[in-house]
């Protein structure tokens, strides 16, 4: 791949973008001690009850005033479960719009999993996300990149990796970066050579789509691989508005022009630039 020298003051926006404070003061998240997330201090007011506290016989969720925290104690899985319909019925920070019935794992600081949260509240309630791209490019050096759906709740019309999307509970990285790579590309993972692990980015900003009032921690991983003369995307899941082929000067230019995802922009411009 040839080696691209970008804007600076573009390279700085961009990385500014994607490392940006909470729109308001958050309070850390708690499950059982161990920081999972966290919210804005209003959040849960309307789903407990006298006191600042909610309690069921299997987890107990309470603000903890001296530390100026939100503490759940007991089964995590359940009362994230609770938590999640609770927030969707009163449809606070849009949860219904993010609803996806998928999901997620829930880590300690440690990267240990302790609970399961439910997709459309995981921004509302600051957990960390993990997902997987995949830059997909010719043996000439041409980059694959595909313009995403204008129904897409997120960034819709921009334009992106040939395949990107969050890992569920079930998956680990190479489940995940199969089922997206042929959900959104049309391709089997085995069909893309010299397949390897390309590097990991990091994105914190508010929430856009609640307005701010979740905020997003997100690490993916990204991996790049060689798509064999001949073999051409093909969306399965409605998601891709089209695909293009991009030698990499013109994907520096549209790079630069604002035309792709944060996310997108982080990875690619790694790519272009080399190791």
């Amino acid at each position: 791949m040839t080696d691209c020298i970008f804007n600076p003051l573009w390279l700085d926006a961009l990385h500014a973008n994607a490392s940006r404070p909470p729109s308001k003061p958050r309070q850390d998240l708690l499950l059982n001690g161990q920081r999972i997330g966290s919210v804005e201090p209003a959040v849960f007011k309307p789903i407990v009850l006298e006191g600042d506290s909610l309690r069921t016989p299997t987890f107990a969720l309470e603000r903890v005033s001296g530390e100026h925290c939100w503490q759940i104690t007991g089964n995590g899985t359940q009362a994230l479960s609770h938590i999640a319909q609770a927030l969707r019925e009163a449809n606070i920070g849009c949860v219904r719009a993010q609803w996806r019935d998928e999901l997620l794992a829930v880590f300690n600081p440690e990267k240990q999993r302790v609970a399961s949260v439910e997709r459309g509240v995981a921004r509302l309630l600051g957990i960390a996300t993990h997902a997987v791209h995949l830059v997909g490019y010719t043996s000439s050096g041409s980059v694959w990149v595909q313009q995403r759906s204008t129904d897409k709740a997120i960034d819709p019309g921009l334009w992106d990796t040939l395949v990107g999307g969050l890992v569920s509970i079930s998956d680990n990285l190479t489940t995940a970066l199969a089922r997206e790579t042929w959900e959104e590309a049309g391709i089997e993972l085995h069909q893309v050579q010299q397949l390897h692990a390309g590097g990991r980015v990091m994105v914190r900003h508010p929430n856009a789509l609640d307005g701010g009032i979740g905020y997003v921690e997100e690490h993916i991983d990204w991996f790049a691989g060689v798509i064999p003369e001949g073999l051409h995307p093909a969306n399965q899941d409605g998601e891709v508005a089209q695909f293009a082929l991009l030698e990499p000067l013109e994907l520096k230019s549209q790079l630069e022009s604002h035309a792709f995802t944060l996310d997108a922009s982080l990875i690619l411009s790694r790519l272009l630039t080399g190791p």
